[in-house]
């Protein structure tokens, strides 16, 4: 977790002066299961170098380079001049680019916060600092007890494995030193999943999709959107979505749009098919955004548009949609529309008389609403499981006065991700979680995640649903830890998946290690097990991972080549503001925003594609 949180959408009563969060008069009563403060704070680890600022990295080199890391550069104050176009700007907030909702000339919403990796302190030849005397017996006893505390939250790796380092796979590797398969504690469901194991992870690079041209008048362009059947890897480009072949990555069909796309669902039906959200025509000098108002259901088999539809008498401006069952469900300022997704009849829609609205919807096995209800400084958020055809409430939770923004982590079950008064600080988005019985709307737990030590980020203000570096099933959440100093004797960094349990709240003890150089990010879940990503140090390929939900032993399903070329692309891809797409052997990384290139020779790429041989 990485930067300050951003400023309330457009049509959002403004922010109270800084200095310090909101007063929203009496604080949060923690719920059931809440971590409490213990009476002493055990020792602390010694702590990480500074991040330095945020923002897409570009495709620098991996941990443990071998050069003389660069000094972090000063974040640039309120106002810096000479701000690039489509870079983040104050407070973490990109410039205005095409796609996203609001007016022209404000700052647009839904930017996916970029986290970039932590960069080497500057240290003598061979690129990484020594640890003196002193510091080294501290972190060795830190190591040794692999112990990391904070904030009344705490996790160990289990000693009843008598301190072997099992492999990931018989033929693949651990993700490099230290990359452990841990057990402890009592874990969740050991499943196979679907995903076969290959007889060799060793991947190759199936296809390269170079970035679309972007005028020089343009800062940046969305093109977020990526999708998966057994038939076609789909990609949002400028005003359109491409079809190509999984393996050779050759066009098989273009859906033209009128305008840029502003948001896209994640989810596709048994059918194959899923929405977007997209602007009506093409932005110009004089109209920038001319708003997101037209919703569109593509059928990715076929490769055409079903059908695209505006609401209301002044067409809403939508800032997010989802597909749960046979309804798609689009959310706003302005209220929340529920369309069916064969004809694109309108199933529900704000009445004049709502003094609540719809910010938005999580969808997939279930339908849940973010609810908005009440004034700026006296905001009342309830999250709703809804049926999808009629829009009637089955349960609602409450959520505690004074949370502004809500990310729908998982519908089924439900987990919604809040930042609890500002306290996250760092504009992850996430400072605790909220494990929810859909049938009843009662709260099960409520999980602390301290932004320092947790590593997983929900953009709340807008898109609702776009949750990442995460994963929920088997009534288990697992989360990444914060990247951290590695145990090896020159600097490195690395990082674990551990799990909470949804009824409890508590840890399970369970811990999966990244590997000395590696960080490790969840992706989703298949089965029990979770697919993970593992980014590389400069000198090795990314990894996917399965993780046994039960013994967290990990299985090496993919290996990327190492090669300087395919390093420079897939390092452009960082998990943390990046589409990665895993099945069956074959792995595609897209960007979600194209630019202009920063000079005349350099190749940048909208999409990637890796598959193994077996």
């Amino acid at each position: 977790m990485s930067q300050p949180p951003p400023p309330p959408p457009p049509n959002q009563p403004p922010t109270p002066p800084s200095g310090g969060p909101p007063n929203f008069g009496k604080a949060p009563e923690p719920g059931y299961g809440y971590p409490q403060t213990p009476p002493q704070t055990p020792p602390q680890a010694p702590a990480a170098p500074p991040t330095p600022p945020a923002g897409p990295p570009p495709q620098q080199p991996g941990y443990g380079y071998p050069q003389t890391p660069p000094q972090p550069q000063p974040q640039p104050g309120y106002g810096y001049p000479g701000q690039q176009p489509g870079q983040p700007g104050p407070y973490g907030q990109p410039t205005p680019v095409y796609g996203q909702p609001g007016q022209p000339g404000q700052p647009q919403y839904g930017y996916p916060q970029a986290t970039a990796p932590m960069q080497p302190p500057p240290g003598g030849p061979g690129g990484g600092r020594k640890i003196n005397a002193q510091l080294a017996i501290i972190v060795s006893a830190v190591v040794a007890i692999a112990l990391i505390i904070g904030g009344g939250v705490w996790y160990a790796k289990s000693s009843d494995d008598g301190g072997k380092d099992d492999t990931a796979s018989s033929s693949g590797g651990t993700g490099g030193k230290g990359g452990t398969d841990e057990k402890g504690g009592e874990g969740g469901e050991s499943s196979d999943g679907t995903e076969k194991v290959p007889s060799d992870p060793a991947a190759k690079v199936l296809f390269q999709v170079p970035a679309p041209a972007v005028s020089k008048d343009d800062s940046s362009v969305v093109v977020s959107g990526s999708w998966l059947t057994d038939k076609v890897y789909a990609k949002s480009g400028i005003a359109e979505v491409v079809g190509y072949d999984p393996d050779k990555g050759s066009k098989q069909w273009s859906i033209k749009l009128a305008g840029p796309v502003c948001a896209a669902s994640q989810h596709v039906t048994d059918d194959n098919k899923t929405v977007v959200i997209h602007q009506p025509a093409m932005p110009t000098k004089a109209e920038p955004s001319h708003g997101c108002t037209q919703v569109a259901v593509l059928d990715l088999d076929a490769g055409k548009k079903v059908w695209t539809k505006t609401a209301g008498d002044q067409p809403i401006n939508f800032s997010n949609v989802t597909i749960s069952g046979d309804t798609v469900a689009a959310g706003s300022t302005e209220g929340g529309v529920g369309f069916d997704i064969a004809k694109g009849e309108v199933l529900w829609s704000p009445k004049a008389t709502d003094s609540c609205y719809d910010a938005g919807y999580g969808g997939g096995d279930k339908m849940v609403a973010v609810r908005k209800c009440g004034s700026y400084d006296a905001r009342q958020l309830n999250i709703q499981t809804i049926d999808p055809k009629s829009g009637k409430v089955i349960s609602e939770y409450k959520m505690a006065k004074g949370i502004e923004y809500a990310g729908v982590v998982s519908t089924d079950p439900l987990v919604v991700a809040a930042d609890v008064g500002d306290s996250a600080g760092d504009g992850s988005g996430i400072s605790d979680f909220f494990s929810i019985d859909n049938k009843t709307g009662k709260l099960l737990t409520r999980i602390s995640v301290p932004g320092e030590q947790f590593a997983a980020r929900c953009d709340t203000i807008t898109k609702i649903e776009n949750c990442t570096g995460l994963a929920v099933g088997a009534n288990r959440l697992y989360i990444p830890t914060e990247e951290h100093e590695g145990s090896g004797e020159s600097y490195s960094r690395t990082n674990e998946v551990v799990a909470f349990d949804l009824a409890t709240g508590k840890q399970t003890g369970q811990r999966a290690d990244a590997g000395e150089d590696y960080t490790i990010t969840p992706l989703r879940m298949d089965g029990g097990n979770v697919i993970a990503y593992k980014r590389p140090p400069y000198d090795k390929g990314g990894q996917i991972v399965s993780i046994d939900g039960g013994s967290f032993k990990q299985t090496t399903l993919l290996e990327n080549p190492a090669t300087d070329a395919v390093r420079d692309v897939e390092s452009s891809m960082s998990p943390d503001y990046s589409e990665i797409l895993y099945s069956q052997g074959h792995l595609y990384m897209s960007q979600v925003f194209a630019s202009e290139p920063t000079s005349a020779d350099e190749k940048e790429y909208l999409a990637i594609g890796f598959g193994t041989s077996g």
